[in-house]
């Protein structure tokens, strides 16, 4: 899946990245917060998935809990290894935090994530 979308700083400049919804959960777990208010400022984005294109809203998600849960099933979905190349995340022990552990991670990182809705 590619997520395209124009950033609020940078005006014209569209941004997109490789993302994989876990479940087919039509949410994106990003980075620090800064990138999920920079998605959620512009609601509006692209999806290109399976060659298929769809204009989707997203909804900034800060809430710790549902966080933690979305990364949890999103590094099961990949694979211990898998999920730290992809998510950009190094977990102690080579193992899949549990999700506790994404929450006070998610609380001590500012950690959000965006909910893609059909536009």
């Amino acid at each position: 899946m590619v997520l395209s979308f124009t950033g609020r700083q940078v005006g014209k400049s569209v941004l997109s990245t490789p993302e994989r919804a876990p479940d087919r959960q039509p949410a994106i777990r990003t980075g620090p917060a800064r990138r999920g208010r920079e998605l959620s400022a512009r609601p509006r984005c692209e999806i290109l998935h399976n060659g298929k294109t769809t204009k989707m809203n997203g909804e900034l998600i800060e809430d710790p809990a549902t966080v933690a849960d979305l990364s949890h099933r999103c590094a099961e979905s990949y694979g211990v290894k898998q999920a730290q190349r992809m998510m950009g995340l190094a977990f102690r022990d080579q193992r899949i935090p549990t999700v506790e552990e994404f929450k006070e991670a998610a609380e001590r990182e500012h950690l959000v994530a965006v909910r893609l809705t059909p536009a």
